[in-house]
């Protein structure tokens, strides 16, 4: 039993949302802090303001870097993981995409399907989405590596599938993209914060995530990695403004260029506050002891997993914890409606959530042994 565990029962040791948001001990007041200094430097009568508001900005941004093994100068950020994405796509050469296919699965976070249908016929790209097999609930490893052929320009991983919680084995899928050809971008949002990844031992082309979920931010920021190799001349991005530029109080219109790093990504002026509302979270998930939230998170899993399967709920998730993210996602009974057992549980401050009949729940850093006994005192049958 880890240290999380320990002790009596707070106010979040039912919270199983950290696939949607990620909460840890203290966050109300380090987040209040966190504002309150903002605002306090930005409304004094002085002009530090920007500096002070930039730098908060990119002290994140470096927080990001670490924790995916990158260097700051390859990472950016945007408001969220669709509009991360959709500045890489859109600032690819033509020559990436038009006539070729963007592999995606099915069970992928709908959002970027979304993006990529849309944008389909006007980049002249096929999207191939493969399919889940019939009666099974999330795309095999070995059924996207069977689509994914040298007409794939650009396949988009999904590390963990937010509706199963299936992870995908990163090491063997960049292991066969080296065979194609293919850009590989990866939207790790699920797993980032909770699961080891690290571009120095496995690399990517293009990177996304959030600092909301296991990262225990705040919403309204998205972040994005750019492979060094792609940045020299392969990535152009349609959506510029003077915060694009290497120096961005360049008022010369005529002498307009992007920055040879990531910070081409960004347009206007930037967004502030959720940064520095999302600072507080990282900064304490980069505190905690290397192995430590992961192993917690597994012992609950593992009573969920137990207590769920005895009053008849399907497991969705795969059982093996290394095929599995840090979610475990099981299908209501045809007899229980799923949003009655959520209200159910939340009057007992048991907090999951409902996609169609699948209930999601993730145990984080706050939730505890109580927490999880609750449950299987209300989980109904």
């Amino acid at each position: 039993m880890t240290s999380f565990s320990k002790g009596q029962d707070g106010a979040f040791s039912g919270w199983m949302m950290y696939h949607s948001v990620g909460v840890f001990p203290g966050q109300q007041q380090a987040v209040t802090d966190a504002l309150a200094r903002f605002t306090a430097d930005w409304y004094a009568s002085d002009d530090r303001r920007w500096s002070v508001g930039l730098q908060a900005r990119e002290a994140l941004l470096a927080n990001w870097a670490k924790l995916i093994g990158a260097e700051t100068a390859h990472v950016f950020g945007a408001q969220n993981v669709t509009d991360v994405f959709a500045r890489f796509i859109d600032g690819l050469d033509d020559a990436a995409l038009r006539g070729r296919t963007v592999l995606i699965a099915a069970d992928c976070f709908p959002s970027l399907h979304f993006l990529l249908n849309g944008v389909a016929a006007r980049r002249g790209f096929t999207l191939r989405t493969v399919p889940v097999r019939a009666g099974e609930a999330y795309v095999r490893d070995e059924d996207f590596v069977a689509a994914w052929d040298v007409h794939v320009g650009l396949a988009l991983i999904t590390w963990v599938s937010s509706l199963t919680s299936k992870r995908v084995d990163l090491a063997a899928l960049a292991a066969h993209a080296r065979t194609t050809g293919s850009l590989v971008a990866v939207d790790i949002t699920q797993g980032a914060g909770i699961l080891p990844f690290d571009l120095r031992e496995i690399p990517f082309d293009f990177v996304c995530g959030s600092t909301l979920k296991w990262l225990c931010g705040a919403p309204g920021t998205g972040l994005g990695y750019v492979a060094p190799h792609l940045l020299t001349s392969a990535v152009t991005p349609c959506v510029r403004g003077w915060f694009s530029q290497a120096d961005p109080f360049n008022w010369n219109l005529d002498t307009f260029s992007y920055a040879p790093d990531a910070r081409r990504f960004d347009t206007g002026t930037p967004s502030l506050l959720p940064f520095v509302a999302s600072k507080p979270g990282f900064d304490w998930l980069l505190a905690q002891p290397h192995g430590e939230l992961r192993a917690h998170n597994l012992l609950l899993s593992h009573l969920l997993i137990e207590i769920t399967g005895s009053r008849g709920y399907a497991l969705l998730s795969p059982r093996d914890d290394a095929s599995r993210g840090a979610s475990v996602m099981v299908q209501t009974p045809a007899h229980l409606d799923p949003q009655a057992v959520v209200a159910k549980l939340a009057s007992q401050q048991i907090l999951i959530d409902a996609r169609g009949r699948t209930l999601r729940l993730s145990p984080g850093a706050c939730a505890t042994v109580g927490g999880i006994e609750r449950l299987a005192a209300w989980l109904p049958r």
